[in-house]
Parts: C-alpha cells; sequence; structure tokens
C-alpha cells in the first residue's frame, strides 16, 4: 500500500503523518475525538496547560480501550463458564443413573 502524508491538528499542534489512504477517515475521526476531549477539559478545567489536558485525555482513552478489552473477554468467560456447567451437568446425569 502507498502511504501519503496530511498534516493533523491536536491541541492547537500540528503533526505531520504518513498514512495509508484507506485509515485516512479514520484518523482524522480520532483527531476530532481528541480535540473535543481536549476542549471538554480545557472549558472544565482552564487553569490547566495543554500538558494537563492531554494527559486526561489519553487517561480517558485509556479507561475505554481497558473496558474495551474486558468486554471482550467477558463472552469468551461466559461462553467456558456454559461449557463448564453442561460438561458438570452431564457427568452428574451419568452419576446420578449408576
Amino acid at each position: 500500500m502507498e502511504k501519503f502524508s496530511i498534516r493533523v491538528n491536536i491541541a492547537e499542534r500540528y503533526y505531520p503523518l504518513k498514512i495509508e489512504r484507506e485509515d485516512e477517515e479514520k484518523v482524522r475521526r480520532a483527531v476530532k475525538l481528541i480535540n473535543e476531549k481536549v476542549l471538554s477539559y480545557k472549558q472544565r478545567h482552564g487553569d490547566k496547560d495543554v500538558q494537563d489536558w492531554l494527559a486526561m485525555v489519553s487517561m480517558y482513552f485509556a479507561m475505554k480501550v481497558v473496558e474495551n478489552e474486558q468486554n471482550q473477554l467477558l463472552p469468551k468467560t461466559i461462553s467456558g463458564l456454559q461449557d463448564l456447567d453442561k460438561k458438570l451437568s452431564e457427568y452428574l446425569d451419568y452419576v446420578t443413573e449408576k
């Protein structure tokens, strides 16, 4: 895939990026989310500097990643418990039949 250059503005600072063309929309949406969250923190905590706002935004998005990871593990855990329940039921049926 061919990469191309874009410039993004995050918290009033420009960054050059080389990205895949198909990732452009995702990158721009991510930048928009970051800037919206920075603005939100800026409005609530105006006495901080940009570094503080970016740290708070980083923590917010890191928490979302952790929540997402936990939510992805939940179906596997439920499935494993259902399998275990089935096996235990089959075993108990077998034992009680004797």
